[in-house]
């Protein structure tokens, strides 16, 4: 797992501009806090910082191949879970290895197969080639987007990055955000390929993207697609568990610490009670972590989409499978604290989050990387296998996307924004236009009708939007810390597989997630098994609200720049709440102000709007 960037120029003379590549690289230095690497040549420029994950002391980047008719060079984050096998297969073709390490297996699986490697691979990764036999370049992203890339054309070449922080920081490219940028920001609907950014692009899911000297090509080399499922419920289920075991056994290979993440909801007590089978198997002990927050179970307020606390469930998975647990508890002043707002923001590259959410994530993060670098996280299985409630009610049949209808908006944006800039973005049709356009994209099956058309849709939706928020969030602030976390339920063979199986099918029981709960039911205790959908959990500590209250107030006495974008009254409305009766809403108000302003001070963004 690291951090990458660089560039190719086909009229510059990049070995002049070295010192620029150092600059972009060290900016994602806690992407690799290991160790950092450059490859710089007329044409092109690589950089790279390394966690150590896989084969530490072999696996140094940018790392190249010589061939007869040039070097083939490449930086690359992530790891490829079949390696080994890809790794023999090279070998029975004659190459022949220098390192243990995965990194060299994509490389050296590149110069056999070229383009089509991406078939074969299997894993979350972004990496780019620069292939000096034909001067191009080929930046490649994971089928799920589980890691981020993102690419900045520029008028003889590309820039390219891990993060938008590598690229702003050439000089070719302007931290520049227009209309279509901001209505990213707030409309929570994750456009594909749609970075903040003038100019700047997300390499989609799936796809891989070649410059050279004819410009640049981007397509798809993987997405979802429909097929006819025939496996009946036991051998539905049955399959689900024979796949879960080889993923997971496949995601606890690496020559560093591991863990899981442990909420005691369903899909992260599944996985960890099947791991810690696997690691039993060699005499080991899985290590798990849940984030907690002090007076939870007194300041607790249910909601739709989190019910529960957490703590009793983690706990009874924990003696259950016997983990060697540690709860993370982080208190109002911790979470609240704007060096931690700062290093969240920082992390993620936007303005708006979610709130206390991102703050205890981040620091959730940095306690466990303490003690592992590699830690496997539940987060997907509610778009996989349909646990979001709004799967489940009339909700899902509202005209937007599913979450909108669900009401992960994070409060009401219009009325936080200045009337003039809410009228200038028309957030309600850019929605509309997005959604439909989405909406374009759904693989359908011939004379598919009904509810299992419209789940259809709305498991698509989930797959290819709602997922990658959730995503990039979990990379960003994982990897500000140096932690590398896996996702064993984007396992592209498990998402196809339970993408194809029928509505009626994944909620046989009358439940959410029917399959992954009887597939796994053998190894929760009964209460977790039956336990219904909780999202991660929200911090109810009053000292907590009361800080940022001050803070947000501190930004209206200042006339803080980032304000001219808001409705001010709105806020001072959401200050002068009683704390007793503040609604959620209103909360969210001033953590979107918090998060808005320590933006603009970090990134000094340039708003055009006309």
């Amino acid at each position: 797992m690291c951090g990458i960037t660089g560039w190719v120029s086909y009229r510059r003379d990049l070995t002049s501009h070295r010192q620029v590549l150092d600059t972009m690289t060290e900016t994602m230095a806690c992407r690799g806090p290991d160790a950092a690497g450059a490859w710089v040549t007329g044409r092109a420029a690589l950089g790279h910082r390394r966690l150590a994950v896989i084969d530490l002391p072999g696996g140094a980047q940018p790392m190249v191949v010589d061939t007869a008719d040039g070097p083939v060079s490449m930086v690359y984050s992530g790891e490829a879970y079949n390696f080994t096998e890809l790794r023999d297969e090279l070998r029975r073709r004659g190459h022949g290895f220098t390192t243990d390490s995965d990194t060299e297996v994509v490389l050296r699986g590149y110069v056999e197969w070229g383009e089509s490697l991406t078939e074969k691979l299997n894993g979350m990764y972004a990496f780019a080639i620069w292939d000096s036999r034909t001067e191009k370049l080929v930046m490649i992203r994971d089928r799920m987007g589980i890691k981020p890339f993102y690419y900045y054309e520029t008028d003889d070449g590309v820039l390219f990055g891990s993060e938008p922080k590598a690229i702003l920081a050439n000089p070719l490219a302007a931290p520049e955000v227009g209309l279509d940028g901001l209505r990213e920001i707030f409309s929570f609907a994750k456009t594909p390929g749609h970075a903040i950014w003038k100019g700047m692009k997300e390499l989609r899911p799936g796809h891989i993207a070649v410059v050279d000297r004819n410009g640049l090509r981007e397509q798809a080399y993987w997405r979802l697609e429909v097929s006819e499922h025939t496996d009946d419920q036991e051998t539905t289920v049955a399959h689900v568990r024979e796949l879960l075991e080889d993923i997971i056994a496949r995601q606890l290979v690496a020559d560093v610490p591991r863990c899981t993440l442990l909420s005691g909801g369903l899909d992260s007590s599944a996985m960890t009670s099947l791991a810690a089978r696997k690691l039993g198997e060699h005499g080991e002990t899985v290590r798990s972590f849940a984030v907690d927050f002090p007076g939870q179970a007194e300041n607790f307020r249910a909601i739709d989409v989190a019910p529960s606390v957490d703590t009793p469930y983690v706990h009874a998975v924990a003696e259950h499978v016997k983990c060697d647990h540690r709860d993370i508890v982080l208190d109002g002043s911790a979470l609240s604290d704007p060096a931690v707002r700062q290093a969240a923001i920082a992390a993620r590259d936007l303005p708006i989050g979610l709130g206390d959410r991102d703050n205890s994530l981040y620091l959730l993060f940095k306690a466990v990387r303490e003690q592992s670098t590699v830690a496997l996280s539940g987060e997907s299985a509610d778009e996989v296998f349909g646990g979001y409630p709004w799967f489940h009610d009339e909700r899902r049949e509202a005209d937007t996307f599913p979450w909108l209808a669900g009401g992960l908006t994070l409060g009401d944006t219009k009325s936080l924004l200045s009337q003039d800039l809410t009228e200038k973005l028309d957030l309600d049709t850019y929605l509309r236009d997005h959604y439909l356009s989405a909406l374009d994209e759904v693989p359908l099956k011939d004379g598919e009708t009904g509810l299992e058309k419209r789940m259809r849709q709305v498991c698509y939706l989930h797959l290819t939007r709602m997922v990658n928020t959730l995503l990039d969030r979990k990379d960003r602030m994982s990897m500000a810390v140096g932690l590398e976390v896996r996702v064993p339920f984007c396992d592209h063979r498990l998402v196809s597989y339970v993408f194809n199986t029928p509505w009626s099918l994944k909620t046989f029981d009358g439940r959410e997630k029917s399959i992954l709960r009887e597939a796994t039911r053998d190894v929760l205790p009964e209460s977790v098994a039956n336990r219904k959908k909780s999202g991660y959990p929200g911090s109810f500590d009053p000292a907590y609200l009361a800080a940022i209250r001050r803070q947000a107030g501190d930004l209206i006495t200042s006339g803080h720049p980032a304000l001219e974008l808001c409705r001010t009254e709105t806020l001072r409305e959401a200050l002068d709440a009683p704390a007793e009766v503040i609604t959620t809403e209103q909360r969210a108000t001033i953590e979107r102000a918090l998060d808005l302003a320590t933006w603009f001070d970090l990134r000094k963004p340039v708003i055009t709007i006309d």
